[in-house]
């Protein structure tokens, strides 16, 4: 198994990729955006994509959405073929095109919006939190891609505000400072200890002396 940067020469994949992901929102009963094999075949030219293979047969993908001129970036369309399911490839293609986002766009926040649990706890695991929409990109050409799934109406009556997916955000800003007091915290436990292993050597002295 292989999981590599898409290129154009996985063009022939566009098609059972659009297929897999119509066919598991079909199943799971669940809104999905559509996606076209020529829309699929743009983000496999740009190396904005990620594709799993087991020798020549397609297993799993996800792509990398560009919005608000970077300053946003999604991952979407992560989809694993029905006979590669239940092996951990999923969180290893999330994992992959984290982290491909995270060095094209190092400066972008990272989101996507989803109903499926497993997806929100990949998510949370990579460093995600739960938001508001309003909290994501503005572009309009992002929400005119909710137009072809089945809940769109929620999401147009709401302004915007909510539907049935949840959104989740990644703030590489945020994320920073986090590590920042976490290596704090780390340094003053290290210097505490350092400095009680000190003074016990030192009373050691003292006493034998």
């Amino acid at each position: 198994m292989k999981i590599v940067i898409a290129n154009e020469s996985h063009f022939k994949y566009a098609e059972v990729i659009c297929d897999t992901i119509a066919e598991s929102a079909r199943v799971r009963g669940t809104g999905i955006a559509k996606r076209t094999p020529e829309y699929v075949q743009k983000r496999l030219q740009n190396g904005n994509a990620v594709i799993a293979l087991d020798g020549d047969k397609f297993a799993g993908f996800c792509y990398i959405e560009v919005w608000g001129h970077e300053k946003f970036v999604a991952n979407s369309g992560l989809i694993v073929h029905p006979d590669y399911r239940n092996q951990g490839l999923a969180k290893m293609i999330k994992k992959e095109i984290f982290e491909l986002s995270r060095k094209k766009f190092p400066n972008a926040k990272i989101f996507g919006i989803t109903t499926g649990l497993a997806v929100m706890k990949m998510n949370y695991e990579l460093g995600y939190k739960p938001v508001t929409f309003s909290e994501l990109t503005n572009d309009p050409e992002f929400w005119k891609g909710c137009q072809t799934c089945k809940n769109f109406d929620i999401l147009t009556r709401t302004e915007q505000k909510m539907c049935l997916c949840t959104g989740m955000l990644y703030d590489p800003s945020l994320n920073t400072k986090e590590k920042e007091k976490e290596k704090e915290k780390v340094n003053s436990k290290t210097f505490t200890r350092l400095k009680s292993i000190k003074e016990s050597l030192f009373l050691k002295k003292k006493t034998t002396s």
